[in-house]
């Protein structure tokens, strides 16, 4: 087996504890997944592909939607036999398309909701809504989509004008330091 080769699943299970060859393909994950139809790739197919070890196959993977679909909620994990942490595997998988440059262009969207939703927690240490919406509407340049919505929901008190801030700012600033030194 060349080193090359021996690095797909060696990396994944270096990198998140996780070892997909535990995975015996039961199908668990795919029938409880909420986003499977919309997957080119649902979860099962992802762990079979990655049990191939193969580097084109992983490439695929990385290049793929389904990485960027997960929602992260955890049905597939609460289904496994085996309680191989799926969630975990493709957050993974997501930051090593990102460092890649291999991320499917369909997923740009749900990348720049990502960034936005972290900026404003990044920011004010919450979910400031209005942050939100705007750093996707420039991110993306869907300036007017759902813009008749935000009357209503302003008046209904679910938009706020004036950010909601977290007392320790510094607190929040120092985990966001934390994770970035982390990752290099």
């Amino acid at each position: 087996m060349s080193s090359e080769k021996k690095g797909c699943i060696s990396e994944i299970k270096s990198h998140t504890g996780i070892n997909v060859n535990r995975c015996y393909q039961c199908g668990k994950c795919s029938a409880g997944c909420a986003v499977n139809e919309e997957m080119d790739f649902p979860p099962s197919v992802v762990m079979r592909m990655l049990q191939t070890n193969d580097t084109g196959n992983y490439g695929e993977i990385l290049r793929s939607q389904s990485i960027w679909l997960c929602v992260s909620c955890q049905n597939c994990l609460t289904r496994c036999p085996m309680q191989i942490d799926i969630p975990q595997l493709m957050d993974y998988l997501r930051e090593q398309a990102l460092e890649k440059g291999t991320v499917n262009k369909k997923s740009k969207k749900i990348i720049s909701f990502h960034r936005s939703f972290l900026d404003s927690v990044k920011h004010t240490g919450r979910l400031y809504e209005i942050g939100l919406v705007a750093g996707y509407k420039m991110r993306t340049f869907n300036l007017f989509q759902d813009i008749n919505v935000a009357p209503g929901m302003f008046v209904r008190g679910k938009l706020p004008l004036l950010p909601e801030m977290v007392k320790d700012k510094k607190q929040v600033s120092a985990i966001f330091s934390k994770t970035k030194k982390e990752k290099k």
